[in-house]
């Protein structure tokens, strides 16, 4: 390998830790504006001087042969994603019962996995550099937002991390996706880094014109979305209701102990009463709440249900439902909702279930992972959104890391949703990076819906967010705590729910002209 193949992947290594020092726990968005400038400026196969449009005094890029420009995009995805899932690692060690080792290779498979979509946006890059130069680095974006997206759809998808949700909290920048929604954020990243590697690469005003016009781009969404957030007129629009989060703190080894089963439901009844007693008109509890099947043990559900009369308020927990039918018996994770009468009004049934979570995905082929498979019930998956009823409004909930997908939080409002809830048990991930980007995500569905979004978590993150992004009142991790607060019912619709994903088919449709239509030089 000589000098500039190993400059090539030092720099792909550099863009790797940057993309994964974006996102929390340990990141800083500030970071995801430079984080892929190192990789692009690889792909180039830049060797140190100004590349000008065939300029004698440039240097005239050629970019990098497809196997390695799929290699340096290779490994900038890897360590990306080592380093915001490697939590996944200690997740099935602990409760999936695999050794280390093991645990540690199917952390690096996911994540190898994850890796090809960045490696395939590479090799479209360097492919569009070889045909016509350092400026085809600009296109880079809508390659990036084509894979990102197919991320988020291949097998099931795992849209976890998307790039533009580490400005989440960078709220003027972050109000884009009230428009575009999170993949139209990671377009304007992307842009950002794409305008700032081709001004490297290039000299004179053509590096003046990149950084101009991508600063004039930049500025001016923030302007508009400064404005946006200081307006904030969905803060006085709707109608108000307060809510209660009840976050437990069970730990994830009691919570179907037998002998913790009575500790675990009286911590639930006295923390609601309390709720109640400050105000709360709607009580939510986090997934799995229940230490028993709701429908399936008559004392427990005697209980909640009086309780629902008793603090007269509707209620929204999570617990497992069995579905019996002739032919076949099914298990589904759900979320129900009584009335202030204690009347089921509603059950949801999770639609995405997590992958060696709740199903072993290609089970038969897994066969190193069989002490997982031998102790995981697989779930069934729900077929559709459902309008949960509060009072004369309906909300929706998602179960868990559901809400990491834009399109089912989107049909949830398409379908009259006034009120985002998500209801999640963090506790598998421990003191990771993992309880801080769920509550990042969440979060950047409440932006892109113009929507409040209250969120309990069993162990934390638990919370309110409005429908700017603004983080209204949020728990610590591992700590018991019950949260009262107002949130407004909307009905209004943000661009962004009328639209959808728009930009991303505009992304891969760009993406398909530009193989097609460029011609070698």
């Amino acid at each position: 390998m000589d000098n500039n193949s190993v400059l090539a992947f030092v720099l792909a290594i550099v863009s790797g830790v940057l993309l994964a020092l974006s996102f929390p726990r340990y990141g800083h968005p500030a970071v995801a504006w430079i984080a892929l400038v190192p990789l692009l400026v690889a792909l180039s196969g830049w060797r140190g001087r100004p590349a000008t449009q065939g300029s004698r005094t440039g240097e005239l890029l050629t970019g990098q042969p497809p196997l390695r420009a799929f290699a340096l995009g290779l490994t900038t995805g890897a360590l990306y994603f080592i380093g915001t899932v490697y939590w996944t690692g200690t997740v099935v060690r602990t409760f999936g019962g695999l050794a280390m080792p093991v645990a540690v290779l199917a952390m690096l498979l996911l994540s190898s996995y994850l890796a090809l979509f960045p490696a395939v946006a590479a090799v479209m890059t360097a492919r569009w550099v070889n045909r016509v130069g350092a400026s085809a680095i600009l296109l880079m974006p809508v390659a990036w937002v084509a894979t990102e997206f197919a991320r988020g759809y291949l097998f099931g998808g795992f849209p976890w991390v998307p790039l533009g949700n580490s400005q989440v909290t960078v709220l003027p920048v972050a109000q884009l996706a009230s428009v575009l929604g999170v993949y139209g954020l990671s377009g304007l990243v992307a842009l950002v880094n794409a305008a700032i590697a081709y001004a490297v690469l290039s000299s004179g005003r053509q590096r003046t014109t990149a950084i101009a016009a991508t600063a004039t781009l930049l500025v001016g969404i923030a302007g508009w979305g400064a404005n946006r957030v200081a307006d904030g007129t969905l803060t006085r629009e709707g109608t108000p209701l307060r809510v209660g989060l009840i976050q437990g703190n069970i730990a994830q080894e009691d919570k179907w102990n037998p002998r913790e089963a009575r500790r675990i439901v009286t911590t639930y009844i006295a923390m609601t009463r309390d709720a109640a007693r400050r105000g709360a008109e709607f009580v939510i509890w986090p997934e799995s709440s229940t230490p028993f099947m709701f429908e399936e043990d008559e004392g427990g559900e005697t209980m909640i249900r009086d309780l629902a009369r008793e603090v007269n308020v509707p209620m929204l927990f999570g617990s497992d439902q069995v579905e019996r039918k002739a032919e076949e018996t099914r298990l589904y994770n759900a979320a129900f909702t009584l009335s202030a009468e204690g009347e089921t009004t509603a059950v949801y049934r999770k639609i995405h279930l997590v992958p060696f979570g709740e199903f072993i995905p290609f089970k038969n082929l897994l066969y190193f992972v069989s002490p997982l498979v031998e102790r995981l019930t697989d779930f069934s998956p729900g077929t559709s959104v459902v309008m949960l009823p509060v009072g004369e409004h309906v909300v929706s909930t998602a179960i868990c890391y559901e809400v990491v997908y834009p399109s089912l939080i989107r049909q949830a409002v398409v379908d009259g949703s006034q009120l985002l809830t998500t209801v999640t048990n963090d506790a598998w991930y421990g003191q990771s990076s993992a309880p801080h980007q769920h509550f990042a995500l969440a979060s950047m569905r409440a932006i892109e819906q113009g929507r409040y979004l209250a969120r309990a978590a069993n162990t934390g993150i638990s919370g309110v967010v409005d429908p700017y992004g603004r983080v209204v009142a949020r728990s610590a991790i591992f700590e018991q705590a019950g949260l009262v607060e107002e949130v407004r019912l909307l009905t209004g619709r943000t661009i962004y729910s009328r639209i959808g994903d728009a930009i991303a088919y505009v992304a891969i449709a760009l993406t398909i002209v530009a193989l097609v239509t460029l011609r070698r030089r």
